[in-house]
């Protein structure tokens, strides 16, 4: 994006929210849907006939369908400080994923002097919550209370189990490095309720270690089914804030490991053969059940046509950990291929965007803090760059230009750059040398056809606009390797 283009965007968001003042009228409710980990092909608006997801697809078909939807970042907790700033989050240093005990790293954590979409839309009169999963710093200065969130509940690390031990009304399939008594591949309970796996080489992480469910501040005992609590606590916040303007953060981790399907969702995909596949559908149709829920309650308080809702997930899905296809698109997360950065993208204003519209064009998750800024009464500080556009113009033809000239990607030494239908990236395995490799998306989605030696010219001229975007970036504030 050229500097231009950063001052118009700036001015944008600031400009359509004091029309909206000097209006009278109420700012729409936004609720922002996040699926963890779920894979670009695995919803039925995205071509998956398997599993079906009618209240996601729903969403689609009420709104907008991006058919090129990104994240800053193919895994969880780099990605959602993008989201929740409008900012590329190395442009404050902010590039890894931490995991286990390293949620409580001192340094693990969105900077405090970011502002997220929820200290700014909290000055704007909005009421906030985050449900779910924050994963943006596991110690007290980083808390969600601390970061314009009115109220919390969820938990603060990477993952979560559904269901703790002994895993009740639930089918678990679980990541061993060696199988109870020895010996390697898969071991089932002897009713089918648990079953373990060497396939990853590796151990289940231990995501509920010092990780407990929090309602506001303090850890509470959750019986439910965690995908179904969640829901709970949404329908609950819409119903007792229906008459303010809101901001509503469900940050599912559905479909995130460990693999828990509830045992009504199970019995729907006997069908499936293989249980880890039919566990992960398990999960998804629960989460499809709760986006269910979630639309059903905004219908009923009669906001539908007062809310802007977005739905996106957080990264591409890990074929190998879940079954989560990301076809027809490369690889998948950690990756800086489409298959780790493009997920499913939907959003919907009933009454406000068209119906049933795919949009074609490179959107970024960015964009959804630009939006959602420039349809409420808030106001930015100038004081820094923000990265994302308000989309609605796009979407109602009133500007029919690409969102986006150019975007950037890095994580360590993974790092992308696309610049309209062209792709620069460089993806190397673990102790590889890193390699630029170039592809062109108008004609290769797949990114099969490197062609970093036949377009020389191509390739040089897109180092050195990686290299300018690149020299706007500061180095990681934390950094796990070190």
């Amino acid at each position: 994006m050229t500097q231009t283009t950063k001052t118009l965007t700036c001015l944008l968001i600031i400009l359509v929210p004091g029309a909206l003042q000097a209006a009278g009228k109420r700012p729409p409710n936004i609720v922002l849907l996040l699926a963890d980990d779920l894979g670009y092909g695995e919803t039925g608006c995205q071509g998956n006939s398997q599993i079906p997801t009618p209240h996601i697809d729903s969403i689609a078909n009420n709104g907008v369908r991006f058919t090129q939807g990104y994240v800053t970042a193919p895994f969880c907790s780099a990605s959602r400080a993008g989201l929740l700033t409008g900012r590329y989050q190395t442009r404050f240093g902010y590039e890894f994923n931490p995991t286990g005990a390293h949620n409580e790293d001192l340094d693990a954590g969105l900077p405090l002097g970011e502002r997220t979409l929820a200290d700014v839309l909290v000055d704007a009169g909005y009421i906030t919550a985050l449900i779910g999963k924050w994963h943006l710093g596991g110690t007290a200065r980083f808390h969600p209370l601390r970061r314009g969130f009115d109220e919390f509940f969820g938990f603060l690390h990477e993952g979560h189990y559904y269901v703790p031990p002994p895993y009740q009304g639930v089918t678990t399939w679980l990541r061993r490095k060696v199988l109870p008594g020895g010996g390697q591949g898969r071991w089932l309970s002897s009713d089918g309720r648990l079953i373990y796996s060497t396939h990853m080489g590796y151990t289940e992480p231990d995501y509920d270690a010092d990780n407990p469910i929090y309602r506001g501040g303090q850890p509470v005992q959750e019986t439910a089914y965690l995908t179904d609590a969640l829901t709970r606590e949404a329908v609950d916040f819409i119903d007792r804030n229906a008459e303010s303007p809101f901001l509503l953060y469900l940050a599912y981790n559905a479909v995130h490991s460990p693999l828990q399907g509830a045992q009504k969702q199970m019995q729907r995909f006997a069908h499936i053969p293989d249980i880890q596949r039919r566990i992960f559908a398990a999960m998804l149709a629960n989460l499809d059940d709760s986006v269910g829920a979630v639309l059903a309650k905004l219908r009923a308080e009669g906001l539908e046509e007062n809310t802007l809702v977005f739905f996106i997930s957080d990264n591409g899905g890990p074929t190998k950990e879940l079954t989560s296809s990301n076809l027809p698109l490369r690889a998948g997360k950690g990756s800086v291929y489409e298959g780790g950065l493009r997920v499913p993208f939907l959003a919907q204003w009933k009454g406000r965007l068209p119906a049933g519209l795919v949009y074609r064009h490179p959107v970024i998750s960015l964009d959804v803090f630009a939006t959602a800024v420039a349809l409420s009464n808030a106001r930015l500080k100038r004081d820094r760059v923000y990265d994302g556009v308000n989309l609605i113009p796009y979407l109602t033809e009133k500007n029919t230009a690409r969102p986006h000239q150019q975007l950037f990607w890095r994580t360590g030494n993974r790092t992308a750059l696309r610049a309209g239908d062209w792709k620069l990236l460089r993806n190397p395995q673990r102790r590889a040398e890193p390699t630029w490799e170039l592809y062109n998306l108008a004609d290769d989605s797949g990114e099969e056809n490197n062609l970093a030696e036949t377009q020389p010219a191509k390739l040089d001229e897109l180092r050195r606009v990686w290299e300018k975007v690149n020299g706007e970036m500061i180095d990681p504030v934390w950094n796990p390797r070190r």
